[in-house]
């Protein structure tokens, strides 16, 4: 079995596959118990499996282990504790922006992802940044105020 050694949450970890294309999702959930990216499509339309690869949000149900490998790959289990959260997963209890769950994980992920690529965006930015993660509880609006308070804008 081909043998792939990634960067995850600053921890390099091997893993043995089947495939080479065994997507990175199935990796993070099966070989290194790290469940927090969820699977909601398989097609990478709703962002549920949302991961940060080399300070890039991508949808680890499209990527593929083999292209993961060597790449620096965070996960949500990586981005704060609970201590020490994200400023990003702070602001998402202060705004109570979580409902079911299923959503949050790869909501934050792609947020944050935006936060570091600009620490001062916008209403628009955040909603651009989010237009490709899917909500069914109707949270939009806390995970927008969410992301203006990770940015240190007020929120009303």
């Amino acid at each position: 079995m081909p043998s792939f050694t990634l960067n995850v949450n600053g921890e390099s970890r091997t893993v043995e596959v089947r495939d080479p294309d065994e997507p990175l999702l199935y990796v993070l959930r099966n070989s290194l118990s790290l469940t927090g990216a969820k699977f909601g499509c398989g097609l990478g339309q709703c962002g549920a499996c949302t991961v940060i690869v080399d300070n890039e949000a991508v949808r680890s149900c499209r990527m593929t282990v083999s292209k993961a490998a060597g790449k620096k790959i965070t996960t949500i289990e990586g981005l704060g504790t609970h201590d020490k959260p994200h400023p990003l997963q702070a602001a998402f209890v202060a705004e109570q922006a979580a409902q079911c769950g299923y959503c949050v994980t790869g909501m934050v992920m792609t947020g944050a992802a935006a936060l570091a690529r600009k620490p001062d965006l916008s209403r628009e930015d955040a909603q651009q940044a989010l237009a490709g993660n899917l909500c069914r509880c109707g949270t939009h609006e806390r995970i927008l105020r969410a992301m203006l308070r990770a940015s240190g804008k007020a929120t009303a």
